[in-house]
This record gives C-alpha cells, structure tokens and sequence, in this order.
C-alpha cells in the first residue's frame, strides 16, 4: 500500500537524514550531490544497509520547502532523492522547488510505485520480491542490479532487456559479501561486457 498522508500530498515528506556529499555508486560516482533520504520502505532486502528507514513512523514529516532551503544552502548543484523507497510518496512538491531553484534531480528507486517528480536521472534498481511497474523500465537512465548470490545474474539479464538500448548497466556486489563476490562479478562483465561494474566507492572513502 502506497504510503502518504492524503492532507499534505507529498508537502511534507518523513526525512531520514540529509547531507552533503559524493556520490558513491553507479554511473554518477564521484560527483557532488546533496542527498535526502525518505521514509518507508516495505520491500525489506535482507541485506539493506538503510534498514533504519524502512519504518517512516519513527522520522519526522518535514515540509518540502524546508528540505529544500538546506539544500540550497549547502551549496550544492544536484540532489539525489533515496529512501527506503522514495516513491512510495509524492515527490512532485519537492521536484517543483528544486527544479525553480535550478537543482538537477536524482532518484535512486526499485521502481515498485508509481513514478512522481521530474527527474534528470532515473537509476532503477530492481528487487526480485518487488518488481518494478510497467511504466519505469523504458524511463531509467541507469540499471543497477545487487549481486548477492549466483542466480542474480539471470534476474539482471532479463531486466536489461527490458530498460532503453540507452540505459547505462552497471552490476553491483552486496557490500557484506564484496570479497566473495567481486572477483565473480569481474569475471562475468569480461564476458558480457554490455554492464559495468558499480562499486559503493563511499564505503571504501569512509564518508556518508
């Protein structure tokens, strides 16, 4: 069930945290971008490094407008909007102000609700309980698939073959069996050189 408060529509979001940093996965890795964390998720990953956000209960609603005056005051040219899962809200309040204050807009998402916002990049990343709706595939700029055990790689080829011919592919070791796992995922993109491969870059710099 999508979660939103039917009184505010999006104005006021459950905020995590925010804060500014590098990005550290996927194509955009290195780049600047401010980031804010929503609320809620009820996919559960038994692997999810963000499980502290699954819950949106337990964060404070913040008004949209206030979330995006820190970000215009940090500095920053670009968001990246993540959760949990960001979309089980409306994010369009929220694009609206940082598109008028000139912000480019990331959205990191398992493309299981329904888009909302304007996005200048779309990375989907699929969960296998969870599918992400019809409507997304065609829309991500960036494919990003978690490899945590052999039979991911059979999920990540059917969901390439479903995102644009111009969507970047990227294959990603979860990050608590990385050492077990990146020597194979090397090793498979040598042989299907279509993907890339998606480090968490933060982890190894020791920042946010």
């Amino acid at each position: 069930m999508r979660q939103k408060d039917d009184h505010n529509e999006g104005l006021q979001l459950p905020l995590v945290e925010e804060f500014y940093t590098i990005q550290g996965e996927g194509y955009n890795t290195g780049k600047a971008a401010y980031f804010i964390r929503i609320g809620g998720c009820d996919i559960g990953c038994s692997w999810c490094d963000t499980k502290y956000s699954w819950n949106a209960s337990l964060h404070p609603l913040v008004d949209v407008e206030t979330i995006a005056g820190h970000v215009k005051s940090s500095g920053a040219d670009s968001v990246v909007v993540t959760g949990g899962e960001p979309l089980m809200w409306n994010l369009d309040p929220l694009c609206s102000i940082l598109k008028k204050d000139g912000l480019k807009t990331y959205l990191e998402t398992s493309g299981a609700y329904p888009l909302t916002g304007n996005w200048d990049w779309i990375t989907l990343s699929p969960k296998k309980g969870s599918p992400p709706l019809e409507a997304i595939w065609k829309k991500a700029h960036e494919l990003k698939v978690i490899i945590e055990d052999g039979t991911d790689f059979e999920a990540a080829e059917e969901y390439s073959r479903r995102v644009s011919s111009e969507c970047m592919l990227f294959l990603q070791p979860e990050w608590s069996r990385f050492s077990d796992l990146i020597n194979v995922i090397t090793e498979y993109v040598k042989k299907n050189t279509k993907w890339n491969v998606s480090l968490q870059a933060h982890k190894f710099m020791h920042i946010p």
